[in-house]
């Protein structure tokens, strides 16, 4: 194995038994697949700031940016494959540069520990996945919007408990979860700006007795804030892992709980809504049948997520420090965010392909459903609240009649949708999705 550049000491286990080092390593090599851009990313940050205090010439600066960048394109193209050739990502880095560059090759891990340069690499991977979890949340709400905006006056029931409870429309829901989705993109941003933080310089957390450039390394790469405590690099590991999860998980239930409405409002029992095609996949057995496989999937993309961060924080019960139980953080990280973000991927155009059956929605609006109305009505007209509800429940006990005839879209414009004032909350909405649009990069 070229990678064991770790201190793989003679006579040590992981030195002469294979099935102890698998255990070790366990498929670090394989996550850091994902990993590895990142971690290039950062090595050349490192190279720049040991130059600059003058452990390196500028000429190896140069030469070993150069051979980085070489690198980064093999991986890339494929022609360089990370792989049990290497123990992780990071020996994989130093073996390609001392292949490259010899004795210059390596000293890029002076000032370095791996423990600093993995939570570097997971911290620049987090970024990047906090970003793309915000600006895939912001295309869910802009999709949202838009059809709130198109069928918002669509009426159709709305429920609790699951049973009819008052007359509400498609706007009203679709707009539900345009606004939920904007509270997740502002989430995830903030979320990514909290852990903005740069950890590398601080050794395997007791510092390292070299002037680096620590500061200047973390803005080079992106990072401004610097992670002061070295002890708390270590402590936080796994504490930011769960922080960029729970990003994930808030627009994930969120999708959940939209998957659960699509679930329901698809079936025939209410017809309410029809799938695109590329979402509906049929049975094996049962010729008549068109199955929500997307949307069912969709509803469990949650479970990935809530199931690592269980994972991560059951390997969190530790002391100060590292530990090699913090490595064990790291699969699951990588493996929910894959998932969750595929998924997240897919709603967007799910919501602007659906269709809605307005006819069978409104005729789904049944008499009882207006009885609130009537009772505020009485209300109005100077009955004690208590009184009328008393009276309007009453009237439906005995006769199973409305009262007096409600017209769907009066009833809406009384409340809350259609009309100015349901236009002026979209409008609201676009305002404060604009504003989360503006703390994204313009471009992946």
């Amino acid at each position: 194995m070229a990678g064991l550049v770790w201190g793989a000491r003679e006579g040590g286990a992981h030195a002469a038994d294979a099935e102890i080092h698998e255990f070790l390593a366990g498929d670090d090599v394989v996550l850091d697949r994902e990993l590895f851009g990142f971690d290039i990313h950062a090595t050349k940050a490192h190279t720049r700031g040991l130059g600059r205090i003058g452990i390196l010439s500028a000429e190896e600066v140069v030469a070993m940016t150069a051979e980085l960048d070489a690198l980064a394109d093999e991986f890339r193209a494929g022609t360089f494959v990370l792989d049990a050739r290497y123990e992780d990502g990071h020996s994989a880095i130093e073996a390609y540069l001392t292949a490259k560059l010899g004795e210059t090759g390596k000293r890029v891990h002076t000032g370095r520990s791996r423990n600093d340069q993995v939570q570097t690499a997971l911290r620049l991977y987090m970024q990047d996945r906090l970003t793309t979890i915000a600006r895939t949340s912001v295309a869910i709400a802009d999709a949202m919007l838009g059809r709130a905006e198109h069928d918002g006056g669509v009426p159709m029931p709305g429920y609790t408990h699951l049973q009819r409870a008052v007359p509400s429309s498609a706007g009203l829901w679709l707009g539900a979860f345009a606004e939920a989705f904007i509270d997740d993109a502002a989430f995830a941003v903030s979320t990514r700006d909290w852990l903005a933080s740069c950890p590398l310089g601080t050794g395997a957390g007791y510092g390292v007795n070299l002037p680096l450039d620590r500061a200047d390394v973390g803005r080079d790469m992106g990072l401004p804030r610097l992670q002061l405590n070295p002890m708390y690099v270590q402590n936080s590991r796994g504490k930011f892992e769960l922080a960029a999860l729970g990003a994930l998980a808030q627009a994930l239930l969120d999708v959940r709980r939209f998957a659960w409405d699509l679930s329901l409002f698809t079936s025939a029992e209410f017809a309410f809504v029809g799938l695109p095609s590329a979402y509906i996949t049929g049975s094996s057995l049962m010729p008549n049948k068109k199955n929500p496989d997307v949307v069912e999937l969709l509803r469990a993309a949650a479970a990935s997520v809530l199931g690592a961060q269980t994972e991560v924080a059951a390997a969190l019960s530790l002391p100060s420090g590292y530990h090699r139980d913090l490595q064990v953080t790291k699969g699951p990280l990588l493996r929910a965010m894959r998932q969750g973000l595929l998924a997240l991927s897919l709603v967007p155009r799910l919501v602007n392909d659906l269709t809605l059956h307005a006819a069978r929605m409104r005729e789904a609006i049944s008499p009882e459903m207006f009885a609130t109305d009537r009772a505020l009505d009485l209300a109005r007209a100077g009955t004690p609240f208590r009184d009328a509800y008393r009276s309007v429940a009453s009237d439906l006990e005995s006769s199973g009649e409305r009262p007096r005839a409600y017209d769907v879209e009066d009833s809406l414009a009384a409340r809350v949708s259609p009309g100015a004032t349901a236009d002026l909350r979209l409008h609201e909405m676009h305002a404060r999705l604009d504003a989360v649009r503006a703390l994204l990069p313009l471009t992946e």
